[in-house]
């Protein structure tokens, strides 16, 4: 079985765009990572990590 479907060609510039949008994607997924666990770990109060395991 082929596959013949036409290949999508991009640009010097297409790529550098995505490339740039993938980063910025990527810095605003790591950064909401963070708050969150920031929120949780607030929330929680500084004895979460005190407790007995």
């Amino acid at each position: 079985m082929t596959d013949n479907r036409p290949t999508l060609e991009l640009t010097e510039a297409q790529q550098k765009a995505r490339r740039k949008r993938s980063v910025a994607l990527a810095i605003c997924l790591a950064a909401f990572v963070v708050i969150f666990y920031a929120v949780t770990v607030i929330k929680l109060g500084p004895d979460v990590l005190n407790r007995p395991l």
